[in-house]
């Protein structure tokens, strides 16, 4: 045979040698199965590399055999928890071997010479992201690369069945752990909680009926804020009322209608907020709250407050304590809260006018009930004859002097100072505020902001801050039939706000001067915000209603105010919330029983019967609903805005033409939403389609399910339409048109179901998003000493725990894959 050249285009070699193409076939037929698949990997040579990309995105290469391995390309969504595991052979890899090559920038949790782990970024589209794996073989260094394709943040748990067990109940894959409870000492000189009713020094405890919170981040060390930081943090918490007979041995005691003074000291200290420190052993560690940690504070309704605004020394705040009408003492009754933007703490006064007591006669004292000041406690719900919450103001203190006690007995005294300075008649206009607290300076004094009105204060939450336009920030009065309002700033954001070295200072900025403003929502879908300004609107002294003397008179008494202009009653507006993607604002209209067929509007639609598995039933609005408005030019500066009703409170079993009127299934019924908090922006629960959360304090639907803690992504306003309902009570019916947003469908699910006669209140995340905060008020209620309705959270581990007293209590919830949580 004769073997003519043909520069290497022929093959000359007849041996039965391998070639290296089936050195390669021969490996990968034995190593496939181990690296999971050849979708990504690189083989030495020893001259270089000669690849061959597969139609899955594999890469391979030929040489000495070594070969390292980036693992089968993934699919994940924005906030999941994502693993890399790389593989090698003949080859050694470091510490750091894994890098980012394209994408979205990440940030990698944990990084071996194997796996690197991150959670997958918000993307608002399909991205990929690209990632190296590199190794060092004998012939120099060499690497592989994968692809992740993450998808935009969706809620993805399996709903939470409802439940009427004794323990908090949340999705597979996510754990609960009790953090701090009612009676958990804050400093080293308190002891331990014995629980048993014989505990004192409360200024030194967390309080009762955990409510409204926030989490601050703290530096790693020191007290410095360090807004990005997920491990170490103050947790700032209102105490919004107590399970009285839970605080002593046998239940409270008085007698001859006399309260002892230390069992009332202890209850008042249960009031109030707590500010904590709190700590996660790493990212994927548990949590613990600090003991002796140097900001822990308590504030209560003893504690020294100042008043700013245009109220700061008016006469209506004038007492024999505070006989200038500049100083306050304490903060009672707080609810819900807000997170102002320059980092501190609102509080918000809620139903603090039920504490005081008002003696029969006291009408003609004051002048009769056409005289302004009988018009006004009226209309805030304090008539004569009033006995206040738990008798506080019939405790005889061992100091006759002291006047912690008489100044919650708001009857004018015959013969004292007609100005207030010699009684406690006007100490009820020392509540129903806004209260501003840093929380990262402990001996600061906490403000109620004058500017922002006085009411039943449920929520304050500022909208979206765009520099240069004046914030703004809503709030709702929790009471039947009661309105939603707004205070602009007078002020335009400046960026360098949002870190300022003086945060109280800041508050001043933005909140002592602006106009406050309340809400008509009109059939059509528009409404309009109207501004109590003295003056204005028929706001003056002619008022036949109420003589208005002055703009603080407006602000005192925000009600009457609000009753001029002709603002919507609505069904008790309880917190707000703000959509950090959209700017709209939801408010949690949590129920109203007085609400008839004949009183129904387009805001506030459903008046019906809603029957009870116990053969009674609930008439009104016993359901409730969430009402969201968009500003017109989406400004918060704006006079109008347009509005709708994203979601119903219903049972699933409820008429869907007139009741079920979102389409309400057994993986979101609710009933009388109440919490309203939006993802943080610093994660991808805030980004994009941001994850709303709902918190439910529900009497009707009890009967069925503790309360719950649902996830939703929202849609905006619009997205729906308008319908017409047959509203029906008894013999009484009639027609109302209202506008409904799209049925939520699976973007709403519930999360969390709570233990026994609990409320679910109280609501953040770290920055991050991967610990979530959640408060537990008033497990047990209903119950004694001696007869103990709940044992939680002591049965919490799935031990029972019988003849344990339940505590109010803040748990943390966390995905145990280290993800965000509800995505």
């Amino acid at each position: 045979m004769t073997n003519g050249y043909d520069d290497g285009l022929i093959d000359a070699n007849v041996s039965a040698n391998p070639s290296i193409h089936d050195i390669i076939d021969q490996r990968y037929s034995r190593r496939q199965t181990l690296f999971g698949g050849i979708s990504a990997l690189t083989v030495a040579t020893l001259g270089g590399m000669v690849s061959a990309c597969g139609g899955d995105g594999s890469t391979l290469a030929s040489g000495t055999g070594t070969v390292v391995n980036a693992g089968a390309a993934m699919t994940t969504r924005s906030g999941k928890a994502v693993t890399l595991s790389g593989s090698t052979a003949n080859a050694t890899a470091g510490a750091d071997a894994w890098t980012q090559v394209s994408g979205p920038a990440v940030t990698f949790d944990t990084k071996t010479s194997t796996t690197a782990t991150f959670i997958a970024p918000s993307v608002s589209a399909s991205t990929i992201l690209t990632f190296r794996y590199s190794a060092s073989g004998s012939g120099g260094a060499v690497t592989a690369d994968t692809t992740v394709t993450v998808q935009p943040a969706q809620i993805d748990f399996t709903a939470v069945p409802k439940s009427l067990d004794d323990i908090v109940k949340v999705p597979d894959g996510y754990s609960v752990t009790v953090l701090y409870r009612l009676g958990d000492p804050i400093n080293t000189a308190t002891s331990a909680f014995a629980n048993n009713g014989t505990d004192s020094g409360y200024s030194g405890r967390a309080g009762d009926h955990h409510d409204g919170m926030s989490y601050f981040g703290l530096a790693a060390t020191g007290t410095s804020p360090d807004p990005t930081n997920s491990l170490r943090g103050l947790l700032v918490l209102n105490h919004e009322n107590i399970t009285q007979a839970y605080l002593h041995p046998s239940g409270a005691t008085s007698t001859g209608g006399v309260r002892p003074e230390a069992e009332a000291l202890k209850e008042m200290e249960c009031h109030g907020i707590s500010v904590v420190e709190i700590v996660r052993a790493s990212s994927g560690g548990a949590w613990s709250y600090v003991q002796a940690g140097t900001l822990n504070r308590r504030v209560t309704p003893l504690t020294g407050t100042s008043f700013a605004g245009p109220v700061a020394g008016n006469a209506a705040l004038r007492t024999a304590f505070s006989p200038t009408g500049a100083a306050g003492r304490g903060t009672i009754n707080n609810c819900a809260n807000g997170y102002m933007p320059w980092g501190t703490y609102m509080t918000n006064e809620e139903n603090w006018a039920g504490y005081f007591r008002r003696e029969t006669g006291d009408v003609a004292t004051r002048g009769g009930s056409t005289a302004k000041a009988n018009v006004a406690l009226a209309r805030y719900g304090i008539p004569e004859g009033r006995a206040g919450n738990y008798g506080w103001a019939t405790v005889a203190p061992a100091d006759t002097t002291s006047t912690l006690y008489r100044r919650w007995n708001i009857t004018a005294l015959a013969g004292a100072a007609a100005d207030g300075t010699g009684d406690f008649r006007n100490e009820a206009n020392q509540f129903g505020w806004c209260v501003e607290i840093d929380p990262f300076t402990s001996t600061s004094t906490p403000r109620k902001r004058t500017a922002l009105g006085r009411m039943n204060h449920e929520g304050c939450w500022a909208g979206r801050t765009v520099i240069g336009v004046k914030p703004a920030f809503y709030m709702g009065d929790d009471a039947q039939n009661e309105y939603i309002y707004k205070f602009v700033s007078a002020t335009p954001w400046v960026a360098a706000d949002a870190s300022p070295s003086d945060r109280l200072a800041t508050g001043d900025k933005y909140l002592n001067t602006g106009t406050l403003y309340v809400a008509r929502f009109n059939a059509d879908g528009t409404g309009t915000w109207l501004p109590l300004i003295f003056g204005q609107g028929g706001l003056t002294a002619t008022n036949a209603t109420y003589a208005f003397a002055d703009q603080a008179d407006v602000l005192v008494n925000a009600r009457l105010a609000a009753d001029v202009l002709g603002a919507t009653k609505m069904d008790r507006p309880e917190w707000t919330a703000i959509n950090p993607s959209t700017g709209e604002m939801y408010c949690t209209l949590t129920n109203n029983s007085s609400r008839t067929v004949a009183n129904t509007d387009a805001a506030n639609p459903r008046a019906y019967t809603d029957p009870r598995t116990n053969g009674t039933v609930t008439n009104g609005n016993a359901n409730g609903h969430i009402i969201r408005l968009r500003e017109t030019a989406d400004t918060t500066e704006a006079a109008t805005f347009a509005w709708d009703i994203y979601a119903f409170g219903a049972g699933s079993d409820l008429n869907p033409t007139n009741i079920n009127l979102s389409g309400l299934d057994a993986t979101n019924d609710f009933s009388s939403p109440d919490g309203l908090w939006f993802g943080r922006t610093s994660n991808a629960s805030g980004l994009v389609n941001p994850v709303m959360w709902i918190e439910t304090d529900d009497g009707a639907y009890t009967d069925v399910t503790n309360c719950m803690l649902l996830a939703a992504q929202p849609g905006t306003v619009g997205d729906g339409g308008t319908r017409t309902i047959t509203n029906t009570i008894g013999t009484a019916n009639a027609t109302q048109a209202t506008r409904i947003g799209k049925a939520p469908g699976t973007t709403l699910r519930r999360f969390l179901v709570g233990c026994k006669e609990c409320e679910i209140t109280g609501i953040d995340t770290t920055p991050d998003g991967r610990s979530l905060f959640v408060n537990i008020q008033h497990p047990g209620e209903n119950g004694s000493p001696s007869n103990i309705t709940s044992n939680w959270p002591a049965n919490q581990s799935g031990t029972a725990a019988p003849g344990v007293r339940p505590r109010s209590a803040t748990i943390v919830i966390t995905k145990n894959d280290g993800g965000v949580v509800g995505l």
